[in-house]
């Protein structure tokens, strides 16, 4: 899981929002073209206080009720042409800066798929969730209405100030007078409302979170009746969200308070000011209306500051959160130089391999250490230890799921990390042990395997699996399994991700204890079939049961990240005891629980057919991390 955010000391939202350009660019045009209807329309609010001066110092002065409906009409058409300006503005911005957020939401997703499962393993999926739908829908908002009326407002302030100014300059200064408190109070709210702003929003990602693990989680927080816990830690978060969003608003309140009640205050200073010009005939009534009427027409301008100032910071910590992830780099595709290559060394290799996980403690020991490891070509080989001795680190490192620290794996005697992953996952086939399925059709699902295996190969691959149920399904191999596909049993789903493996015929097969989910008897028939595939493929197998070593022509025993014995079966069962013990199933003889308190004296395993007798394996519970 992610750390918690730390504020940049040098955070700038104008800097963040700059990072934008290259998505904005594309449609730039439009969005200028967009600004300037937009300043247009503004602007021409600023030509009716001058149709209202001419109206009273003239048609009213001189009592002329045609020159009144004259103004009228003036009045009437300055006000369409503003609304169809207005209304101008946001067709023009509206289908290119939707494209804008759909291409970021592309990027994002594009760059997620490349980034290296180290990285998944420490950032929620409801934080990559939230930045990818709340944060980017913040961002189209942005560019939609604050990014536009920020320049609109601000050129629609000078130009009124400006025509204050010509109209009445001893009038105009009184209301500039409240400009430099705003700047102030703008500034220190602009700092406040940021850090408040980010805060939410990754409020937002855990909550995303919990929400979406208690979704896929239902059937173990209903069978352990755990959903009042899970509602109080919902709670939780969701009040801290709620008080998060009240700070917000609090501030909100208080800068819109400041910046209505300033501008307030200096048009009431001006009005009692200009009264008095006017008793003393100074100033024409005409004039007055004017300036009151353009004071008042700048009104909304500069009280949206302080709404515009909180959506742009919103749109700035957004931006923040989304190239957080993006500037995060990708899967090199290619690594150490192809003249490593020995072709004399075929099959699968692993020489000197050591690994430990990114984010490890700084002198920690590794969760691999020195693996020397031959499969030879066309050989079987499985890897058997005990719970959290590095089985599944281990295969994971031959499609480059993780990167080896130390050391290399070759493939026919190719590097794998001079090889384009492309080509490495065309040639390296995986079946993991929790199979995932994706909300998709069965024949989807499996030809994820092999995207260009015809019907033949797809039916082949599912009969080698005796994944034969799905032709009893409602639409067979065209029925969607749902999310997660849980709407099948643990073994149906077993048997697909089997298939999903085999069915582009593979010369590497990895498969991480694939069969640890089906009975006894589906477990004998698959294994059947799985013998010939293994035939044809150079494989290494992560094995609990005995039944699942016997697919093997070797067994390397792996005990805390180390290679501490190789052979075949029956030659570990009576060189090894820690391996003995492992396939017997009885308990530690020591009654501790390291793997390194098997001794010798471990009861030995009933060998009368080859096979040692006993009970399952504990199933391996994931990375040995």
């Amino acid at each position: 899981m992610r750390k918690e955010h730390v504020e940049p000391k040098d955070r700038s939202a104008v800097r963040s929002l700059l990072r934008l350009w290259p998505y904005v660019k594309p449609v730039r045009n439009r969005l200028f073209g967009a600004a300037l209807v937009a300043i247009v329309a503004s602007c021409l609010g600023l030509v009716i206080p001058l149709v209202l001066k001419w109206i009273v110092d003239g048609p009213v002065a001189h009592r002329d009720p045609g020159g009144v409906w004259l103004g009228a009409l003036y009045l009437l058409l300055l006000g369409l042409l503003e609304a169809v300006l207005f209304g101008v503005r946001r067709w023009m911005v509206a289908r290119p800066l939707a494209g804008v957020e759909a291409s970021m939401r592309a990027d994002l997703y594009g760059h997620l798929q490349r980034l290296p499962v180290a990285f998944h393993d420490r950032w929620s999926s409801g934080q990559l969730l939230s930045r990818g739908t709340t944060d980017l829908m913040l961002l189209r908002m942005f560019l939609v209405f604050p990014l536009t009326f920020l320049l609109v407002n601000a050129t629609t302030i000078l130009v009124g100030f400006v025509v204050l100014l010509v109209q009445e300059w001893t009038l105009g200064l009184v209301l500039l007078a409240p400009v430099v408190p705003l700047v102030i109070i703008c500034s220190a709210f602009e700092a406040k409302y940021a850090k408040v702003a980010r805060l939410a929003q990754d409020q937002v990602g855990d909550l995303t979170t919990v929400v979406e693990e208690s979704v896929l989680g239902i059937r173990i927080i209903k069978g352990f009746g755990r959903h009042r816990s899970q509602a109080d830690a919902f709670r939780v978060l969701a009040a801290r969200l709620r008080d998060t969003e009240l700070g917000k608003a609090r501030l909100l309140a208080r800068i819109w308070a400041l910046i209505t009640t300033l501008p307030e205050l200096a048009i009431g200073a001006a009005l009692v000011c200009g009264t008095v010009e006017v008793a003393n005939g100074d100033l024409s009534a005409g004039t007055l209306v004017a300036f009151l009427s353009t004071a008042l027409a700048l009104r909304w301008p500069v009280e949206s500051i302080g709404f515009l100032l909180a959506m742009s910071q919103e749109a700035a910590t957004a931006t923040e959160r989304f190239f957080e992830v993006m500037d995060v780099a990708e899967e090199e595709d290619t690594g150490r130089s192809a003249a490593n290559a020995s072709p004399e060394a075929g099959g699968m290799v692993f020489e000197g391999v050591e690994f430990r996980y990114p984010d490890a403690e700084e002198g920690s020991a590794p969760v691999l250490a020195g693996i020397d490891l031959h499969i030879r070509p066309g050989e079987t080989m499985a890897l058997v230890g005990a719970t959290g001795s590095g089985k599944t680190t281990l295969t994971s490192l031959v499609p480059r799921l993780y990167e080896a620290t130390a050391g290399r794996i070759t493939l026919d005697g190719e590097d794998i990390t001079a090889m384009p992953r492309a080509r490495l996952r065309e040639l390296v086939s995986v079946a993991f042990e929790e199979p995932t399925l994706f909300s998709a059709s069965v024949g989807e699902n499996v030809r994820m395997g092999a995207d260009e295996a015809d019907e033949e190969e797809l039916l082949r691959a599912l009969s080698v699996a005796q994944a034969d149920f799905v032709h009893d399904l409602p639409d067979g191999v065209g029925t969607e399994v749902g999310e997660q596909g849980l709407s099948l049993s643990g073994g149906q789903r077993q048997r697909l991700a089997l298939a999903r493996a085999v069915v582009g015929r593979p010369r590497f097969l990895v498969l991480d204890d694939p069969l640890s989910a089906l009975d006894v008897h589906t477990e004998a028939l698959v294994e059947a079939a799985l013998r010939q595939v293994l035939a044809e493929t150079t494989a290494v197998v992560v094995a609990h049961r005995p039944s699942t070593v016997m697919l093997a022509d070797r067994v390397a025993l792996l005990s805390e990240g180390r290679i501490t014995a190789v052979g075949t079966h029956h030659e570990l069962l009576r060189s090894s005891a820690e391996y003995a013990w492992l396939m017997s199933g009885a308990g530690r003889p020591d009654g501790e629980g390291a793997v390194g308190g098997a001794r010798e004296t471990a009861p030995a395993p009933r060998t009368d057919d080859d096979e040692p007798l006993g009970a399952k394996a504990p199933a391996e519970e994931g990375s040995p991390r």
